[in-house]
């Protein structure tokens, strides 16, 4: 059976022929041996046909198919034109064997070509990319490092997909930052209270608080020199007037031992790192909500910025997150207690890194699993709306969130809960009128200086004795289109104006035709021209129709 290479270069599309296969065997030390030499390669393989790529866009787009297992169909014609042609009913005598298994597969599925793809094809295709330029004819040296170059760079650009302000990495790199923080930041605010309490035991169960403690151990220095002067410190430390009124009576009574000025100034220069990572912790926590509610703030909004950050982090990236049905994400962060229920055939567990969220706290002891799966689907739900909604809007999240609040709702009182569809049609009306709020502002900020041009012009015509009439004309007669920006809900409401009157107008005539009272049709008209013309006694226009038809129904009823 002869069996054909195809090789996707990245200059273009290749298809080898491979003589000889029986002789060698299926032996790939052999191969191996003999495909650094030309010569003897050479006579195993030969060059079927070539095609080259059109531009790099278009060889950008044939490797990312590639790459993803999908065929084109410029391969495809390209394997039609080149390869053997197989009558139908009968098996191929000839294979294709090509680097990408999945590529195979759908090769094989669209067009019946059998296709492999194991370590000694790959071997050959080894020997094909080694001598290359050496098949084709009329290449200059370079060139095909150029392209290999060039395609690399742009392959590695588009996957990379770079948006300065879609980073997620920057949100995985700071979860993780932030939790290393906390463990630092707990280890090291135990060991001040450790050190310190040699010197002052009796703070420690006056202030609780960590970075308090730290504040007040370097504000205190040496006890024995903490006086009712210090009061006023102490007081803007703490917060509270009593607690340090009982930190100075505690320090003249107190049982710890003296320190030495260096002793002291080590403990005060601890305090003072402690003191600044807990300020950097807040700093980066700030830092955190912003960058969560640029890229997943519907996620941020629905389970809490710290929450969602964890989940992406957990999952790789946001995409990844997204990819993952909410039953993965129900249990994300709890695979060894999966793991563990599925080898001992136990109980699998509800709830992973959602857990830390509100709402299953919240939840009474029976429906915490029922919460974890609904508020998985919606974080599931969220997610994707921020992987792939163009627009940065929170306003999905928001009602996702009302939604998992109304379920809380339903567990413990049994009220029902609205629908998804009535939600998201108005998380969708929501984030419209969002848009149009900020169009309308940008457009209100365009026409504020032709605005200002026009008040210096009426004052001056003013001043000058014209009349302001004058200048109120131009303005009525272009419909004060300068001075208001016809927005889009103006549009689409005299949109239905006119609709309405041409569906009354239609209903009008459909009466008339078939004879049916058309008294009604003129009392309307009649109504209208009344308002027009007078415009002063629309509701006495109004009652004499109706007089009309309650004169009409009983002359009807007495015949």
């Amino acid at each position: 059976m002869a069996m054909y290479l195809l090789y996707e270069a990245a200059s273009g599309y290749s298809l080898f022929l491979a003589h000889g296969l029986d002789e060698i065997g299926q032996n790939i030390d052999a191969v191996r041996s003999s495909v650094t030499d030309l010569n003897r390669f050479g006579k195993v393989v030969g060059l079927v046909a070539f095609t080259p790529f059109e531009s790099a866009l278009d060889a950008l787009n044939q490797c990312n198919s590639v790459s993803e297992g999908q065929m084109t169909g410029e391969l495809r014609n390209f394997l039609e034109l080149n390869l053997p042609k197989v009558k139908e009913g009968k098996k191929p005598k000839f294979s294709l064997g090509l680097a990408e298994p999945k590529l195979g597969s759908h090769i094989h599925e669209e067009t019946k070509i059998p296709c492999q793809s194991n370590e000694f094809v790959l071997e050959l295709l080894r020997g094909v990319r080694l001598h290359f330029d050496k098949f084709i004819q009329n290449l200059k040296p370079g060139d095909l490092e150029k392209a290999q170059l060039g395609l690399g760079h742009s392959y590695s650009r588009a996957k990379v997909k770079f948006n300065v302000n879609r980073v997620d990495n920057m949100v995985i790199q700071a979860i993780f930052l932030l939790d290393t923080l906390d463990k630092d930041i707990n280890s090291f605010s135990m060991r001040v209270r450790e050190w310190y309490s040699w010197h002052f035991p009796e703070l420690v169960k006056i202030v609780n608080d960590n970075y308090l403690y730290a504040k007040v151990a370097k504000f205190v220095d040496d006890k024995s020199k903490l006086t009712e002067d210090f009061l006023p410190g102490l007081t803007e430390i703490v917060g509270d007037e009593d607690k340090a009124k009982e930190i100075i009576e505690a320090a003249k009574a107190s049982m710890g031992q003296d320190l030495s000025p260096i002793d002291l100034i080590n403990v005060k220069q601890f305090a003072q790192r402690v003191i600044d990572l807990a300020e950097y912790r807040k700093t980066l926590y700030d830092y955190l909500v912003a960058k969560m509610n640029d890229i997943a703030p519907n996620l941020a909004a629905l389970i809490g910025e710290v929450v969602g950050a964890r989940l992406i982090s957990h999952a790789g990236s946001l995409t990844n997150l997204a990819k993952c049905p909410s039953s993965t994400l129900q249990i994300l962060g709890a695979e060894k207690a999966l793991f563990r229920a599925l080898k001992t055939r136990g109980n699998t567990p509800k709830y992973g890194l959602i857990f830390h969220s509100s709402f299953i706290g919240r939840a009474s002891a029976r429906n915490k699993g029922r919460m974890a799966r609904y508020l998985a689907n919606k974080c599931s739900i969220a997610s994707r709306i921020d992987c792939f909604l163009e627009k940065n809007t929170s306003a999905f999240g928001e009602k996702l969130r009302e939604q998992v609040e109304e379920r809380l709702d339903f567990y413990d009182k049994g009220v029902a809960p609205r629908k998804n569809i009535d939600m998201m049609k108005a998380a969708l009306e929501n984030a419209q009128d969002k848009d149009l709020e900020m169009d309308v502002d940008k457009a209100s900020d365009e026409p504020s200086a032709k605005k200002s041009k026009k008040k210096k012009s009426k004052s001056q015509a003013a001043e000058d004795g014209e009349a302001m009439e004058v200048d109120k004309t131009p303005a009525a007669i272009n419909g004060d289109a300068s001075d208001e920006p016809i927005t889009e809900k103006k549009k689409k409401k005299k949109e239905k104006r006119k609709l309405e009157e041409e569906l009354e107008k239609a209903a009008e005539n459909e009466n008339g035709e078939n004879g049916i009272t058309t008294e009604d049709g003129t009392a309307k008209k009649k109504k209208k021209k009344k308002s027009k013309d007078e415009g002063g006694e629309p509701l006495i226009a109004a009652s004499e129709g109706k007089k009309k038809k309650k004169k009409k129904s009983k002359s009807e009823d007495d015949e």
